[in-house]
């Protein structure tokens, strides 16, 4: 069993399980009865999403070190009591269950989910 991080909107992968969307915003243009069909998510999961001012410092950022700023403000919300229980239990049920967090991004390396997948680790949590 394990988590998979995966960008909201690809195809499921087999034995991926439910589909958590770690997004600030819902997708635009869909209506919410299309979220799971079209493999957005299953569930809304706003707690582990950037706020506001750290999506905008996260997609303005074109330099390693405005990323880094970035990281520091997310990685600082992710310490927020709230935000630790959800990564504890998401690493704990990862142990027993499958299933996917994700955010829209393109790229990986240059979205807030890299971090989940760090943050998750470090809690043992089990990660493809």
């Amino acid at each position: 069993m394990t988590v998979h991080i995966v960008r909201l909107g690809s195809k499921r992968a087999r034995g991926e399980g439910p589909r958590l969307g770690t997004v600030r915003r819902p997708p635009r243009g869909v209506p919410r009865e299309r979220f799971a069909r079209d493999d957005y998510y299953d569930v809304w999961f706003p707690l582990l999403a950037p706020s506001d001012a750290a999506v905008k410092l996260g997609l303005s950022a074109k330099t390693p070190a405005q990323w880094k700023r970035f990281e520091r403000r997310y990685l600082a919300e992710m310490k927020r009591p709230e935000a630790r229980q959800a990564l504890d239990v998401l690493a704990l049920l990862s142990r027993s269950a499958s299933f996917a967090v994700g955010c829209y991004c393109e790229d990986e390396a240059r979205c807030h989910r890299s971090l989940l997948r760090r943050l998750l680790k470090e809690r043992g949590a089990r990660v493809t």
